[in-house]
């Protein structure tokens, strides 16, 4: 009984630690913006990693998505951007949420103020 008790604790996933947002910096270039995002993460390599990013309207609406398609175990905090994105007229406020392979989209959002 000893020996199930441990196999079935050792197959349990462990809570793994969510990706951090640690910054972000954003600038409009003509009618669109890019995001600089920074991001922490205990990637272990292909099994678990911080695999992207977007970019939501207060309302929960995505505006932007990055996709980051390699684990970054060697490189942290490391910083990716997105071009390209599409604000709609009138939004001051915009918020990151970042994903990892593991758990998903982390449910918690970096607001984000965007420049005059």
């Amino acid at each position: 009984m000893k020996y199930i008790a441990a196999f079935l604790l050792a197959a349990t996933p462990l809570a793994a630690d969510p990706p951090v947002i640690e910054e972000v910096n954003v600038t409009r270039s003509g009618e669109t913006w890019r995001f600089d995002v920074t991001l922490s993460h205990p990637d272990t390599g292909w099994d678990h990693y911080a695999d992207g990013w977007r970019v939501l309207d207060m309302d929960g609406a995505e505006l932007g998505h990055r996709v980051l398609t390699h684990p970054h175990v060697h490189e942290q905090p490391f910083t990716r951007s997105l071009s390209g994105v599409d604000i709609p007229d009138g939004v001051s406020e915009v918020q990151i949420e970042a994903r990892d392979t593991l758990e998903g989209w982390m449910g918690t959002y970096y607001p984000v103020q965007l420049p005059n």
